[in-house]
């Protein structure tokens, strides 16, 4: 139940330490309060007055006050260990993500990601504050209470510590069952995180293509899967609620029988036969407290367990090797790769497979090839969100990957669809560049042609656009990508993956106009189907099942009538004879 990893968490030990005394002292006041509590009554039962054992009744009330102060005392000390732990925890997941770069997020998922950022963290904290308490208890608490029922009447003491096994290897086997209904709980909530991110994203699509009726079936059967995996774990829990109740108030009776006919024989008498009645509840008290959390943590469990695994992945070593040489990119400087590969996990062959390129000084590079071919992955290579094998030089400057801080400091990404974040124009055009005047924006939007849209928003700048806020079309979402390029004259390599895409020919070609003009005085990496785009290319690099086909410029390409012209035509919907 207890993930090892906890104990090398900063502060772990201390923590566990003060939860270990405080256990230790609660679980003698609690000791003290069953033994006060069974003299006050034995007395009472003796015919003494009530003023005569008002002194027991007062320890007994110190007992039962220390018992409580020492409940709340530990909740206070694990406080802060968990605060402290989900803050670190949050930080590093936000930073892994980030080193590990964009692919780790797609495969996992957006919805997972940000559900293991945000929710998953507080999950965790019920994990820790709950399930240490309730551990400890369980592992103090108990064994001092037979102890001194074994210095009372041995038998019964031996008795409560056979039951004992008995009843945890049953919850065992309950909470088995329950972990593996835990778990498909916890996948079918990935699952409806990631498809409800999906849907929004979708929706405005869904609606155009008249499917939004037909889709919501879909939503409706992804919910009900999750539904039924919660009320399935439930079933578990319930049963296993009972079961605990069961064997214990059993165990408690057969402890009380055998004291009553104890008394009755004369074998037993009255105080130590009603201390152990009393304490006999108690004993069990920690492992019920415990059964009850343990399903209530098992997401917290779930959700430690994907943020370390996602932490434990390596990361690329020597992240800070490359040294820039100047402030900019400039048309002197060169970017080699010699031989360089890259799998993804679990992939049967190879995404890269031996590339070798040379790109140099202000150039408008594009890459070509089918779907799957390794465009992308060659763009996400060269700005460092993959490491390969192979060499990878910078003016000379031997690199083992370009997962590089002052690499990265001189790129700029214009995706297929540039996020539009959840803040004001400003924030967004300002990405790159925080410290723009107003001014310098306002001329932007008008270069980029958002002038008309920019004049109609009600707050100017200051609008709250992206979800949840006033919605931008494709094409305003990538003219603001464009835009944050433009503002930051420092990053002098652009990379571009496809990013006319989704856009129609017409918004296309406006949107071209505003483009080619960044280009100057730049390295472009653009990776295109549109073979338009071609034409203003000063070096096209084709690619084909992970390997650079051919590269050259346009002209040569056509004059050497090799897989470049084949593909071309197959592209155009032509037949290449």
């Amino acid at each position: 139940m207890l993930d090892k990893r906890l104990f090398k968490f900063p502060g772990a030990r201390q923590a566990l330490g003060v939860l270990s005394l405080l256990t230790l002292i609660q679980a003698l006041a609690i000791i003290g309060q069953g033994r006060f509590l069974s003299v006050a009554i034995t007395d009472l039962w003796g015919g003494h007055q009530l003023t005569s054992i008002g002194v027991v009744i007062v320890w007994f009330m110190l007992a039962y006050l220390l018992r409580q102060v020492m409940g709340v005392a530990k909740q206070y000390a694990l406080a802060p260990f968990a605060d402290k732990t989900t803050a670190s925890l949050q930080t590093q997941l936000t930073q892994k993500y980030a080193a590990l770069g964009p692919r780790t997020v797609a495969n996992q998922g957006t919805g997972k990601s940000v559900t293991l950022a945000v929710e998953g963290i507080d999950q965790v904290h019920d994990y820790l504050t709950l399930v240490l308490v309730k551990l400890f208890d369980m592992s103090i608490t108990p064994w001092l209470i037979l102890l001194y029922i074994a210095t009372i009447n041995f038998k019964e003491a031996v008795f409560l510590f056979v039951i004992y096994p008995v009843i945890v290897i049953f919850m065992i086997v309950l909470g088995l069952a329950a972990q593996a209904k835990a778990d498909r709980e916890y996948e079918t909530f990935n699952r409806l995180s990631n498809h409800f991110v999906d849907s929004l994203r979708g929706l405005t699509t869904l609606k155009q293509l008249g499917l939004a009726k037909q889709y919501a079936q879909n939503i409706y059967d992804v919910s009900e899967d999750h539904r039924k995996a919660t009320m399935s774990t439930l079933k578990i829990a319930i049963l296993s609620t009972f079961a605990l109740d069961f064997f214990t108030t059993l165990s408690i009776a057969v402890v009380a029988l055998f004291l009553g006919l104890g008394l009755m024989d004369g074998a037993t008498h009255l105080l130590p036969a009603l201390t152990i009645l009393v304490l006999a509840p108690e004993y069990f008290l920690p492992i019920r407290n415990f059964a009850n959390d343990y399903h209530a943590t098992l997401n917290g469990k779930n959700a430690l367990a994907d943020i370390m695994t996602l932490l434990e992945q390596p990361v690329a070593p020597e992240t800070n090797r490359y040294v820039r040489q100047s402030q900019r990119w400039q048309a002197t400087d060169t970017l080699t790769l010699e031989q360089v590969s890259f799998s993804y996990p679990n992939a049967d062959r190879p995404a890269l497979q031996q590339i070798n390129l040379t790109l140099t000084g202000h150039a408008k590079v594009a890459l070509v090839g089918t779907s799957g071919s390794g465009k992308s992955t060659l763009l996400n290579l060269l700005g460092g969100f993959l490491v390969g094998d192979g060499d990878v030089k910078i003016n000379e400057q031997a690199l083992p990957h370009l997962q590089q801080r002052q690499w990265q400091e001189q790129i700029q990404v214009l995706p297929q669809h540039p996020y539009i974040f959840h803040d004001t124009l400003r924030a967004n055009l300002a990405f790159y560049a925080p410290d723009q005047r107003d001014e310098d924006l306002i001329a932007v939007l008008q270069q980029v042609g958002l002038a008309d849209w920019f004049a109609s928003l009600p707050d100017g700048l200051d609008t709250l656009i992206g979800e949840g806020a006033m919605q931008t079309s494709g094409g305003q979402a990538q003219r603001i990508g464009l835009a944050r390029i433009m503002l930051d004259e420092e990053r002098r390599v652009l990379l571009l993956d496809e990013p006319t895409a989704h856009l129609d020919i017409e918004t296309e070609a406006l949107l071209k106009e505003t483009m080619l003009p960044v280009f100057d005085n730049r390295l472009v990496i653009f990776a295109t189907h549109r073979l338009h785009w071609l034409r203003q290319m000063d070096w096209i690099i084709v690619m084909r099942d992970g390997q650079i086909a051919e590269q050259g410029t346009l002209a040569d390409l056509i004059a050497n009538n090799g897989y470049f012209v084949t593909l071309q035509a197959a592209m155009r919907g032509t037949t290449h004879a």
